[in-house]
């Protein structure tokens, strides 16, 4: 019997990405492999967002080809899609496969003989196009991903994505909000609406609209119990999207927001259109419309000419914030990008004690967040499957807090009341039966 296995580096589109691979590949009659068990066919779906990435991408696929020795060897996603003649090179790849062609995966594994040589390399990349994937299958996650965005027309300096991915494309409201009503159908209770570049969502519809539009049909449509939103840009997060997740509804007040430096003159050279000032108003503006919001941030460490009175105003600006958690990335010069020519070049050694500095904040912030909880009533999402090391059930609070709680398996992928005890890594929770559970 055919098994397949999909390896998947990187952020949500990726995620989203292979779960649709994979979901055409089972409907087509292949089976998934278990932990390691050999599989028939492998697919690397790759990252190349720093140099780590592209590092991390080479190692998953020698490591997949070690492990499933006579197996298919398929590579795709952005490392495939800028780095082809990189990957050319590792011995046992069969197909690279470009953006342009990832969707077609399934057909072209069902057309094509698994048996060929391993030298027999094609790599298609050209004239990306949108496809849209719809969700046709249950997946494994408690929380399901919606990609309704690819692309972007952004051009920050340091960035390598648009290169990779193309201009922005987006999926069809009257398909997004079907999705959706699918997604509810199928018992889930939380979508994720994903993209490269969220905020540009609809721009490129005929007619044009925005990811204010599409919230608002959603919202009033109440297709789904919670609406959770990926990461979005600071210029992009408008006052009327704020306040409609500080409305009773179904849009969860959790916002991830790139700020990448909070020094002006480090984003300026990034080609940022924003300051640290419209930063600092952006986030006071969330806390205060919705208290207990949860506001997630990336920082870029270490970007070319970042003085120590630069980093400083970065790491001022975050303490001084209610941000609730941090992603912090250290610089790496990308190929093909503006800053990867830029002279001033950091220090490795003053990027990691930047970057240790910044983490050190964030869990500060983070585990401040969580102590807010303690004896609050909320209401969580538990996942299906069980904390590994405790045994306790895993769930995920609007918010965004995630939360380990005292139950049964019958709480399993519902949204259970929970009240809050301790907090630890992660909160602890006991569940609160309701009244007429009592009786």
């Amino acid at each position: 019997m055919n098994k397949f296995a999909i390896i998947t580096l990187g952020c949500k589109v990726n995620q989203y990405e292979s779960e649709v691979i994979a979901e055409s590949l089972k409907a087509a009659g292949w089976i998934p492999a278990h932990d390691k068990e050999a599989a028939d066919l492998c697919i690397i779906n790759t990252c190349t967002v720093t140099q780590k990435a592209s590092m991390q991408s080479r190692q998953a696929i020698r490591q997949i080809i070690r492990s499933n020795p006579g197996a298919y060897i398929i590579v795709t996603g952005c490392y495939a899609q800028t780095e082809a003649d990189e990957i050319r090179k590792i011995s046992g790849v069969h197909d690279i496969i470009g953006h342009a062609d990832k969707h077609k995966i399934p057909d072209m594994i069902k057309n094509s003989n698994l048996n060929k040589p391993a030298s027999n390399i094609k790599h298609q990349t050209s004239n990306i196009k949108h496809q849209t994937s719809s969700i046709k299958h249950q997946t494994s996650r408690t929380r399901p991903f919606l990609k309704i965005q690819d692309g972007c027309n952004a051009f920050c300096t340091y960035c390598i994505v648009p290169y990779a991915r193309g201009r922005s494309r987006s999926m069809p409201l009257e398909d997004v909000l079907e999705n959706i009503r699918r997604v509810r159908a199928a018992g889930y209770h939380e979508i994720v609406l994903t993209g490269i570049h969220l905020g540009c969502y609809g721009l490129d519809l005929s007619p044009e609209i925005s990811l204010s539009e599409l919230l608002h049909r959603i919202h009033d449509s109440e297709a789904i119990e919670r609406l959770r939103l990926s990461s979005i840009e600071p210029h992009e997060l408008t006052d009327d999207i704020i306040e409609l997740a500080a409305k009773p509804g179904n849009i969860c007040p959790h916002f991830h927001i790139p700020l990448q430096s909070g020094d002006d003159l480090i984003l300026e050279r990034m080609h940022r259109p924003y300051t640290s000032a419209y930063f600092r108003e952006l986030v006071m503006n969330i806390r205060e419309k919705i208290p207990h919001a949860s506001v997630g941030a990336d920082t870029l460490i270490g970007f070319p000419g970042e003085s120590e009175a630069a980093f400083e105003n970065t790491r001022s600006l975050i303490q001084d914030l209610p941000v609730t958690y941090l992603h912090v990335f250290p610089f790496s010069p990308r190929k093909g990008t503006l800053a990867s020519t830029y002279p001033d070049k950091i220090p490795s050694k003053v990027i990691k004690e930047r970057c240790r500095k910044m983490r050190e904040i964030g869990n500060v912030k983070k585990q401040e967040f969580y102590r807010e909880l303690i004896g609050k009533t909320v209401e969580v999402l538990i996942e299906g499957k069980r904390d590994g090391s405790s045994g306790l059930l895993k769930g995920l609070t609007p918010n965004y807090i995630p939360v380990l709680v005292r139950g049964g398996d019958d709480l399993k992928s519902t949204i259970a009341e929970v009240r809050v005890e301790e907090v630890k890594e992660r909160p602890i929770a006991s569940y609160r039966l309701s009244a007429d559970e009592y009786s």
